[in-house]
């Protein structure tokens, strides 16, 4: 039979996917429950806001506030619903016996109800040694939050010496993962009647050339590399998703838009594959468009990006997490998460949480009963870790 988390695991759980933390919505609600709890077992909390004031990161240390101590990191946002076909009601917990359902069970609320569970354990045994709960704003949207939280974190006396986030891996060791960098390529044109096409410059045609262009940079990846054979897919990856342009056929669209990212491995940089194709657009589709209309061209927009983690499997964080985790060997994932981020400020990061990425953004989301418990074994394991220190 399969373990059961605790009653308390499932409780905290339940109220924090009652909130509707999706990212287009405030998660100041959610993030004061939370601030509550943490506040009656004695942590100092601290809140960094985003511009609006409509959403919030919170810093929480449990135990001395003079001393790094170890970070266990998540987000508070959840995707979308709209158009998905749930069986229950996606913001109320349904439990099974054997998983339990609602949007972020899985990604990533299952890790902070565990955390947030174990909280008054964590502070008993952190005489020495601080541990810190971090809960971030717009991951989803582009790691926004965690990017407000590290900014003001570089002018703070103390920062955490490791870094755990919780997101899903089946509670297995992630030392390393893809970083991604998403762009809007826009198409500048001149617009004219179809019935004189040669006149204008036709921003569909342009940003389908930059499609071509990406189709066959994406082949050349995969083809030549550079690989990393500690990926499935071992190389980067280039990948178009959106174009959207013109208004009516009988005219020549004068803007056109493409959505493109960059999944890059950890030993390759994706502003340089960018600035590779900004360089192919201004050698090889901007000139003929700017021989009909000198003011044609592309502007582009980054949106989402996050840096790959290439945390060394030898790390302390990784020995630690290894240790917490009852495992042997630590992997890599294709998904991004925020712990590049926290990696890229000098605070070495690992990946380990309970449900499988599979499941994440998905009608009927779930994380089952076994993976929480495994997830409640590992803060223990942390717990006792930090008894013995």
């Amino acid at each position: 039979m399969a373990d059961a988390p605790s009653r308390a695991t499932l409780d905290m759980l339940r109220r924090l996917v009652a909130h509707d933390t999706t990212s287009r919505n405030a998660n100041l609600e959610l993030i004061a429950e939370v601030e509550a709890h943490l506040n009656d077992l004695g942590a100092h909390t601290t809140r960094v806001h985003d511009d609006s004031g409509r959403k919030a990161n919170l810093f929480a240390t449990l135990g001395p506030t003079d001393r790094p101590g170890i970070a266990l990191s998540g987000h508070t946002d959840v995707v979308p619903v709209d158009g998905q076909p749930w069986s229950t009601d996606p913001f109320a917990l349904h439990d099974d016996g054997a998983r339990v359902y609602a949007r972020g069970t899985c990604d990533m609320k299952g890790f902070l109800a565990c955390c947030l569970a174990r909280a008054e354990a964590l502070r008993e045994a952190a005489r020495e040694t601080p541990v810190h709960l971090v809960f971030s704003y717009d991951e989803e949207v582009g790691c926004l939050g965690a990017r407000r939280l590290l900014d003001d974190m570089r002018s703070w006396p103390v920062r955490p010496s490791a870094v755990i986030v919780g997101e899903p891996t089946e509670m297995q060791v992630v030392n390393a993962h893809k970083g991604k960098l998403s762009v809007r390529a826009t198409a500048h044109g001149l617009s004219c009647h179809s019935a004189l096409a040669p006149e204008g410059v036709n921003a569909v045609f342009a940003c389908s050339r930059l499609a071509a262009h990406l189709a066959d940079l994406a082949e050349h990846k995969r083809a030549n590399g550079p690989f990393d054979p500690s990926f499935d897919i071992p190389y980067s990856t280039v990948h178009a998703g959106v174009i959207q342009g013109g208004t009516a056929l009988n005219i020549v669209p004068s803007e056109c838009s493409l959505d493109f990212e960059i999944r890059n491995i950890p030993g390759e940089d994706a502003t340089d594959v960018l600035a590779g194709i900004k360089q192919h657009v201004r050698e090889h589709i901007e000139p003929a468009m700017q021989a009909v209309h000198p003011e044609a061209g592309f502007t582009y927009e980054e949106s989402a990006a996050f840096p790959g983690l290439d945390t060394d499997p030898d790390a302390a964080v990784v020995r630690l997490a290894k240790q917490f985790a009852g495992a042997n060997a630590s992997g890599t994932v294709a998904f991004g998460t925020e712990a590049g981020l926290f990696a890229r400020e000098g605070m070495p990061a690992v990946v380990c949480g309970p449900g499988s990425i599979a499941q994440a953004h998905k009608p009927d989301e779930f994380v089952s009963h076994d993976q929480l418990a495994r997830c409640e074994r590992f803060l223990d394991r942390l717990i006792e870790h930090l008894r013995a220190s």
